[in-house]
């Protein structure tokens, strides 16, 4: 791909070499309130408080972030070293913020009043408005707080796990999440919520098939129009992405794993189906072809 030097996104939230809340809030376990209140209004709480004040104020911390990082088991001190990202880990960076730039640009060219949606890097694990989540799960979108979250970790995976390199692979991947918050917009995601608890885990299962089929699909309508306005694909970018799909399917996954197929629970689709549907957005590029819930054939 010829990505480098093309516009970087604004909307990227390096959370790289932070760790995520152990409890609660920031950290905070709420058991321990009311304990707190009988100390801070007894004579002894008024000794201790005046001290955090004081303690506070040389290190030019929040009192209240100082207790709170005690009562979670912490110390005054930092504990984790500074973190400094390879200079890979860097220029996966740059061009993951590239490629969110560009999907900016496309989405905003198809969609009436697109709102661009955040990338949040992390490495281990992070905390969103979905709950916690560890680099094992993978790249994933919230929809709770409208954010793509990705280790690039996971980019190093493709390559040596799933066989599965390349920068259109990478991009494809981005490009994939993206696709989730395009539903998020349109109400897609919303009918996929008021579905769960109304039908069977297995039936459940068949719609969220079709939801990430759709997404492969908005990953090929990006392509599409990104190759149109900026032209970074180059020779083999297409079969780099289609390799990707291919190794991401649940049927390959599942006999990878565990040597067997069980289709009832598919959730994201076979290989098949994920390179057709992504294919067919990025010849196309016509959103009206995307409808996966009412195509009868997948």
């Amino acid at each position: 791909m010829k990505w480098k030097g093309k516009r970087q996104s604004s909307n990227v939230e390096d959370r790289r070499g932070q760790s995520s809340p152990r409890q609660g809030i920031g950290g905070f376990n709420p058991a321990l309130l009311t304990p707190l209140i009988r100390i801070l209004f007894s004579k002894v709480g008024l000794f201790i408080v005046g001290a955090f004040l004081v303690i506070s104020l040389i290190m030019g911390k929040n009192p209240l972030s100082l207790i709170s990082q005690l009562l979670s088991g912490g110390s005054l001190t930092e504990s984790s070293a500074p973190y400094t990202p390879s200079a890979k880990d860097e220029e996966l960076a740059q061009f993951s913020s590239t490629i969110l730039a560009n999907t900016e640009d496309v989405w905003k060219k198809l969609l009436k009043n697109y709102r661009e949606p955040t990338l949040v890097l992390f490495n281990g694990s992070v905390s969103s408005a979905c709950g916690s989540a560890s680099s094992a799960t993978g790249p994933f979108y919230c929809p709770g707080d409208e954010k793509l979250y990705l280790d690039l970790s996971f980019f190093d995976d493709m390559a040596r796990r799933m066989n599965a390199p390349g920068d259109f692979a990478q991009a494809y991947v981005i490009a994939h999440e993206v696709g989730h918050h395009i539903q998020r917009i349109t109400g897609v995601t919303d009918k996929m919520n008021r579905l769960r608890g109304q039908v069977s885990e297995v039936e459940y299962n068949k719609y969220s098939v079709r939801l990430e089929l759709q997404a492969d699909f908005l990953a090929g309508v990006w392509a599409h129009h990104s190759q149109a306005m900026a032209g970074m694909m180059e020779s083999g970018d297409l079969e780099e992405a289609l390799n990707a799909a291919n190794a991401i399917g649940d049927d390959r996954l599942q006999k990878q794993s565990t040597g067997r197929v069980v289709p009832d629970s598919f959730t994201h689709g076979t290989s098949a189906q994920r390179m057709r549907w992504f294919k067919k957005g990025f010849e196309t590029g016509d959103l009206s072809q995307g409808d996966t819930f009412s195509a009868t054939s997948l």
